[in-house]
């Protein structure tokens, strides 16, 4: 589904990714795990298509994705992916309702079909009572799940996550923890997340350890570890 090749980013004299290479599995949940300062962030971008590589390519079905020019790209990334961060980013005028159904009004879809859709998501991730409350009526639980709603809202092909339960307490880390593999089971959904949640990262399809700007091992939890 994704494919990055030799990706080489620096800022200024700091190379923070050093020729790294992965497929991510459609259908599944993969973690990019590793120390701060590791790349895991600014790979995550890359993949996202928000910060271009500086060599290397990001496939997307066979699609080079920064081959595009600038409007198609745009339109790829707001129909294609969706973006979850460590804070929800919920406008805090809107309500959850009108959050979750913005990326689908940007992307064109009819005022009619976007609000559905966005209803349909709120009730499966169990907001269906929230959805006229704005986010400072609601948990910081609450809005996480609004945020991976509104991600979900264009149907996507891969959802991309930074650290999505940073700011959680236990609690609600172990609901949005779940929800994920709910979402991969029931909708078919593929996630890629930075984290650094030990228990996220146990129960994941995949994880990807990055050290120093390299992938030094990469875990099947279906199969065996591969080193890199």
């Amino acid at each position: 589904m994704i494919k990055a090749t030799d990706i080489v980013k620096s800022f200024g004299s700091l190379e923070v990714l050093k020729g790294v290479s992965l497929e991510v599995n459609s259908r599944a949940v993969t973690t990019i795990v590793g120390p701060s300062g590791a790349g895991k962030s600014t790979l995550l971008q890359i993949i996202g298509t928000l910060s271009a590589p500086d060599s290397g390519k990001v496939y997307y079905d066979g699609d080079d994705v920064f081959a595009m020019k600038d409007g198609r790209l745009s339109r790829f990334r707001n129909e294609s992916i969706g973006f979850v961060f460590q804070f929800h980013r919920l406008l805090p005028e809107f309500t959850l309702e009108e959050n979750v159904a913005l990326p689908a009004l940007i992307s064109g879809i009819g005022r009619s079909e976007a609000f559905e859709r966005a209803r349909s998501l709120i009730t499966l991730l169990g907001l269906a009572s929230r959805a006229g409350h704005r986010p400072s009526e609601m948990s910081g639980g609450e809005c996480q799940r609004a945020a991976v709603a509104r991600a979900l809202i264009n149907k996507p092909a891969v959802v991309l996550a930074d650290e999505p339960s940073g700011s959680l307490d236990s609690k609600n880390r172990g609901e949005l923890h779940r929800l994920f593999f709910e979402l991969r089971d029931e909708l078919g959904a593929t996630f890629v997340i930075v984290t650094h949640d030990e228990n996220l990262a146990a129960d994941s399809d995949h994880i990807v350890s990055l050290v120093d700007g390299r992938i030094n091992k990469v875990t099947d939890n279906r199969k065996s570890t591969i080193s890199v």
